[in-house]
């Protein structure tokens, strides 16, 4: 692929798709440009990955073909009038934020532009990535492979209805943090138990890796899959009945709900 891909903005979400890109060969270090605003933030990025770094957004602007807004929604409108009049003739704008709709990002262009919507997730940063993606009518199929293969280079991607993309967040975009908290209460329960530290984490993260893999390589239902490992009367089903006890559904439903009440209040 010889698209010049660039970055506007460059967090810890931009790091972990450029490390995945990278790390694919899909995309090789000369073809990628990043902008940020401090200095330090390009140091970094340009020691960890040897790419082009600038701290004007009108020079990633106007030398992307594939063009990523990296940054929180409240600052795209500012941006957005930043590089409006320097971006290329068939670039194809990617925001990576949520709550910004196509229909806001053509209205603030003021331009007919190719836009896309996408929600990435952290997991891109060791090529396990879950990303959905929505795409205006001026997005062509060929340059919508294109953005999917960029996404599926560090991990997996999907295009979806944009109706339901402020429903992502709450059950890819922001799950890792919930997993994240649940292997690290597995491996305090473990600690506990005088399991040492280190080793309590692996045991915990592979057990989770190892669950997901098996609810998508085997196809079955999740409840089948943990009713395989509850044996009557047996251990495992004891902790089951304590966490329904305990709400543990029910509060991985309230978190989701009030991630996506707080997504629909991300508007630039």
């Amino acid at each position: 692929m010889g698209q010049k891909l660039g970055f506007i903005g460059c967090g810890k979400m931009a790091q972990a798709m450029i490390k995945g890109v990278l790390s694919s060969g899909t995309i090789s270090a000369e073809q990628i440009m990043v902008s940020a605003k401090t200095e330090q933030t390009l140091k970094t990025v340009n020691h960890h990955f040897s790419i082009k770094t600038t701290m004007s957004n009108k020079e990633v602007a106007c030398s992307s073909d594939l063009l990523f807004l990296a940054i929180k929604p409240e600052l795209h409108r500012e941006v957005i009038q930043e590089i409006k009049d320097d971006i290329k003739e068939d670039v194809v704008i990617i925001t990576i934020a949520a709550g910004i709709t196509l229909q806001w990002l053509e209205m603030e262009f003021d331009q007919q532009i190719k836009a896309v919507r996408s929600m990435p997730n952290t997991p891109s940063f060791v090529g396990e990535g879950m990303s959905a993606l929505s795409v205006n009518s001026r997005v062509s199929n060929e340059e919508q492979d294109n953005v999917l293969a960029i996404f599926r280079s560090f991990g997996h991607a999907e295009i979806i209805q944009e109706e339901l993309m402020d429903s992502i967040p709450a059950v890819s975009g922001s799950s890792p943090a919930y997993v994240f908290m649940f292997i690290e209460a597995l491996a305090d329960g473990g600690v506990k138990n005088g399991i040492p530290r280190e080793q309590a984490y692996k045991f915990a993260a592979q057990a989770v890796l190892g669950a997901a893999k098996m609810v998508l390589e085997t196809g079955l239902h999740p409840g089948e899959l943990k009713d395989q490992v509850c044996t009557p009367g047996g251990a495992t089903i004891e902790a089951v009945s304590a966490l329904e006890v305990h709400g543990f559904r029910a509060a991985v439903l309230k978190a989701m709900e009030q991630c996506t009440e707080r997504i629909k209040t991300l508007k630039a």
